[in-house]
């Protein structure tokens, strides 16, 4: 949790960023499921890796994350186009696009698709503090 004031406004706001260990934490995660045996199919690759990215996502979606989940899936991106240069060797970009993007950029192997971060719709929430009303009657009364 940060504060921050807005430009143009004379208030501090609070805002709920991931950690920058949380961020190192996915990445780590995602590279070792991508250094993987590449002997396994892609869609096995796509599956481990679609399973720790919702979680991820689910759990940071509260917040201020938008930035996190695109950067997220860059890397993301990277590694799996890794792990198909390192199953492919002597296939080029043109042929692994047309083979495993379905001509576009995002890799797919049949229903499987890899799960895209960036498009995660973040939910921005205000701590309320004392404004919470309690559970508990009140003493003075």
């Amino acid at each position: 949790m940060q504060r921050h004031q807005k430009r143009g406004a004379d208030r501090q706001y609070v805002y709920n960023y991931p950690a920058k260990k949380a961020l190192r934490s996915i990445k780590a995660k995602t590279k070792t499921l991508c250094r993987m045996n590449v002997s396994l199919p892609l869609a096995v690759l796509l599956h481990r890796l679609n399973q720790v990215l919702r979680g991820w996502t689910a759990y940071f979606r509260a917040g201020v994350s938008a930035r996190a989940f695109q950067y997220l899936r860059m890397i993301v991106w990277r590694q799996v186009f890794g792990w198909l240069r390192r199953k492919h060797p002597k296939a080029g970009w043109k042929e692994l696009r047309r083979r495993f993007c379905d001509g576009g950029w995002w890799p797919r192997d049949g229903h499987v698709v890899l799960f895209n971060p960036g498009s995660v719709v973040t939910t921005r929430y205000r701590p309320r503090g004392t404004t919470i009303p309690s559970p508990w009657p009140s003493a003075t009364s």
